[in-house]
């Protein structure tokens, strides 16, 4: 039987089991349609399926009433069935008793925007050049565009789901980030712009809104001391937001199965990241560009409490819920 096919299937059983039937239908039939597809289905009998559900349920029971954040980005954000099956796994967590908390990027789609206007991307050890009319794009994309969609998708899911911004009742209280540029041993600061880093996080309206039974779901914009916007990369509120909620899991969804020692070689993929090697890793080069702020944000939410942190496949449809309700999981756990 294929990986896809168990993938399907034990999105399909999860959604049935636990999720309303006014819910369920149109996602089940994206699912069957898919399964249909597949002969591997026809060999899979009840007792298959009843494994899956009782392999889900400890998980189930040990997550139910704990915060889970979720950096929702890549290719995820644009392929509209990875798409679809990122809001059915959110609304499958909500409904079975999970808080949680979407933290959003949107660089492509900021990307192509500034391409439209004829403006040049420059990046910096992972990160945005951004000059102040850079910044205004960006914010108009990722709070003015991308937030409300998800907060429509999450709603039409039967969800109630709340977009905010890190400016909104001063959740994120920003400041300038300096890229980091290591040379071996030299380490060198360099200003980008308007890239800013969370110099305080104050949760309480997320808290409330978690109570009340609502979805937050956030945009990194965060405002500096004189009301200045600046953009931060999403894995790094993530990880404040994580850490200041003292979540259970901070999941980075991406574009890549995780961690590698050498992207070239597969066999060198690293399923469990400890701190002090993650430290070494990012000095040496061995990670390197984009991995940079996903394994930075990863040991600053563990650094503040979250329980556990990890960097899973986004490209994979319902990767979330095969990373948190089954035994194998998905993806580079960073771990202290």
């Amino acid at each position: 039987m294929t990986d896809e096919t168990l993938q399907l299937t034990l999105a399909a059983e999860l959604l049935k089991k636990f999720l309303p039937d006014e819910m369920h239908a149109e996602a089940l039939a994206e699912l069957n349609a898919e399964l249909n597809k597949s002969p591997d289905t026809k060999i899979f009998s009840a007792a298959d399926r009843a494994a899956i559900l009782v392999e889900a349920l400890p998980y189930i029971q040990e997550f139910h009433g704990k915060t889970i954040v979720i950096k929702y980005g890549g290719n995820a954000m644009v392929n509209d069935a990875l798409k679809s099956s990122v809001m059915q796994d959110v609304a499958l967590m909500k409904f079975v008793g999970i808080n949680v908390v979407i933290v959003h990027g949107g660089g492509p789609e900021i990307t192509g925007f500034l391409k439209k206007l004829g403006k040049e991307t420059e990046f910096v050890s992972g990160l945005r050049v951004t000059d102040e009319e850079t910044v205004e794009i960006a914010e108009m994309v990722l709070d003015g565009k991308i937030n409300s969609e998800i907060v429509t998708l999450l709603n039409r899911r039967g969800l109630r789901a709340v977009g905010l911004s890190g400016k909104d009742a001063d959740l994120i209280r920003a400041e300038k980030k300096l890229a980091t540029v290591y040379d071996g041993d030299t380490k060198t600061k360099v200003d980008i712009g308007y890239v800013g880093k969370a110099k305080q996080v104050d949760i309480r309206i997320v808290d409330d809104l978690i109570r009340r039974g609502y979805v937050p779901v956030i945009a990194p914009i965060g405002v500096g001391e004189d009301g200045e916007s600046y953009n931060i990369n999403a894995d790094y509120v993530a990880a404040d937001i994580a850490g200041a909620l003292q979540a259970e899991k901070l999941l980075l969804l991406t574009d890549t199965e995780g961690v590698y020692k050498n992207f070239a070689d597969k066999k060198s993929f690293i399923s469990t990241l400890k701190a002090d090697d993650a430290r070494a890793y990012i000095k040496d080069g061995t990670i390197s560009g984009g991995m940079i702020p996903k394994v930075e944000a990863c040991l600053r939410a563990i650094d503040a409490g979250t329980n556990k942190a990890y960097i899973i496949d986004g490209r994979l449809e319902h990767s979330i819920i095969l990373e948190l309700f089954t035994t194998a999981g998905l993806g580079t756990e960073v771990e202290q």
